[in-house]
């Protein structure tokens, strides 16, 4: 018996994983801090993670990302103690990942941990013991960081050869940054907002314990300001693209396989095929160093977007992926087309006060803008600058819902994170905050004594390919896209607007710096 063609809708996903049938599960099993590699309590797929000393090139003495020494001891004392490597087990610990890791091909990868829960709920206990009393863990409306002393902070420390504390390293427990206050008169350049006490989730990342938000991370502020205020293009994001022979093969493939309808039991054969034609996508980051954890996040941000657009992820209500809008539009007609679909930022605005000694930041940060893509014969993709109504409909459907969508996959709150610190770090540099602040930002911007950890450099990434049926002909569905983290745009003279209710100028009255002999680097 036969099936005919006519009847089925693929969908080809140009970005994601080597496990590239499967749903894609890093937001229930990614790794924050650290990088686990242990045989006994985790499956990594793959080979083990290139993370450890000899990657980060600037060592560890003076690293902007926290020195988690202490949290690796205490997960070797923790967590199945007889299986780490200082004992002679096959276990390895280090510092550094989000939900994906890099292969020693270059391949992007999920990272997956089997730790039970009684592991893990013994883990996060022991590290709430560690910190039980410290300030830094109450709950506190608006925190406030001076940057400017912390960085001078994390200087003292470097120059006797110690990181960055655990506080430093996640910000006294930041989780969003809402406002900029600029003290010239205590030379101090402060960003403020939500904070207080973290955790270990069940992912292992460490998130808000009042809103299981991931706090805002010091490696990721360094990064980003570095970018802002030091390069001419202020402009980083990334790209996940498949390449235009694997495109070429693919459309050759489809439209001489479509002159013969698939015999039943075929179909994953056919699939298959599909995939191997494509091959893998090219990773590309630009504006910032791709080995960085800000270039993971927004790739893992990224491919897990799309996975949704295709239907191998679930979405939240309200979200529905492109395939079932398809399935669902008696409209829609059959076509070898390529969407794309890439992050931009998106907030709802910039006040000031007179002064502009105060901002604040108003909106969730990320949005999903959408295009569709014409596809030669020779596998070249040709913008349009149009969107057809079913693509619009997800990217939009996406932005919408991007708060439930964080509260449900927290590596779309750690973009938004980097959003916020974007947009900071242009804001300084449009407004010339940190001169006001009478503060150089000398090691911050010095690669030699403030080194950032790195990764391995990530190069590719497996297809994923999804298939349903409709009846209205085949659909055969190419996704491109990426993350675009450009926010000059937002700081035009007219995009900052005035305090004209005087509330901002309310909370930046009650700004109580720290003074005399005390040097706290944050406060409530």
């Amino acid at each position: 018996m036969h099936t005919s063609r006519s009847i089925t809708c693929l969908t080809l996903l140009f970005c994601g994983l080597a496990v590239a049938l499967a749903p894609f599960e890093a937001s229930a099993q990614a790794i924050q801090q650290p990088v686990i590699n242990n045989p006994v309590i985790n499956n990594p797929v793959g080979p083990a993670p290139m993370f450890g000393p000899g990657a980060f090139g600037g060592g560890f003495g003076g690293a902007s990302m926290a020195d988690f020494d202490e949290l690796m001891n205490l997960i070797a004392s923790t967590v199945q103690p007889e299986t780490w490597e200082e004992v002679g087990g096959p276990g390895t610990m280090a510092p550094f990942a989000t939900g994906v890791y890099i292969d020693p091909d270059g391949t992007l990868q999920k990272t997956v941990t089997n730790a039970t829960d009684k592991e893990l709920a013994g883990l996060r206990r022991a590290v709430m013991l560690r910190s039980k009393g410290k300030d830094v863990n109450r709950s506190s409306p608006l925190r406030k960081i001076s940057l400017s002393r912390l960085e001078k902070q994390l200087e003292q420390r470097a120059a006797v050869g110690k990181g960055p504390t655990v506080e430093m390293g996640l910000l006294a427990g930041l989780r969003r940054i809402e406002y900029v206050f600029v003290c010239p008169e205590t030379r101090d350049l402060i960003i403020a907002g939500p904070a207080g006490p973290w955790r270990l989730d069940e992912e292992t990342r460490f998130v808000s314990t009042d809103t299981n938000e991931p706090v805002v991370r010091l490696d990721d502020l360094v990064v980003v300001l570095r970018q802002m205020t030091t390069g001419q293009d202020t402009t980083f994001g990334c790209l996940i693209v498949p390449t235009q022979e694997g495109l070429a093969r693919v459309k050759a493939f489809a439209e001489e396989s479509a002159q013969t309808p698939l015999k039943r039991g075929t179909r994953n054969a056919w699939v298959e095929q599909l995939r191997e034609k494509l091959g893998k996508q090219n990773l590309e980051v630009y504006g910032i160093d791709p080995r960085t954890r800000v270039a993971s996040v927004m790739l893992e941000a990224d491919y897990h977007m799309k996975l949704i657009g295709m239907g191998l992820e679930p979405g939240v209500l309200g979200v529905k992926s492109y395939l079932d809008l398809a399935r669902e539009d008696p409209t829609s007609n059959a076509s070898l087309t390529v969407l794309r679909w890439w992050f931009t930022l998106n907030y709802d605005s910039i006040t000031a006060t007179e002064q502009h000694d105060a901002f604040a930041l108003r909106g969730q940060g990320a949005q999903v803008l959408s295009e569709n893509e014409m596809l030669e014969a020779d596998g070249k993709r040709v913008h349009t600058g149009q969107s057809d109504t079913l693509n619009r409909e997800f990217a939009a459907s996406f932005t919408r819902h991007f708060d439930e969508l964080c509260q449900r996959y927290p590596v779309y709150a750690e973009l938004r994170n980097i959003c916020d610190l974007a947009l900071v770090g242009a804001l300084i540099r449009r407004e010339a905050l940190a001169d006001a602040a009478q503060w150089p930002m000398r090691f911050f911007n010095d690669p030699d004594r403030c080194p950032v950890r790195l990764g391995p450099m990530p190069q590719k990434v497996d297809s994923v390919i999804n298939d349903c049926s409709t009846g209205r002909g085949q659909f055969i569905v190419g996704v491109s896209g990426g993350v675009r983290v450009d926010p000059t745009y937002l700081l035009r003279t007219n995009a900052i607007r005035p305090d004209r209710h005087n509330k901002l100028s309310e909370i930046r009255t009650k700004i109580k710096v720290p003074s005399g002999k005390d040097t706290r680097w944050w406060w409530d």
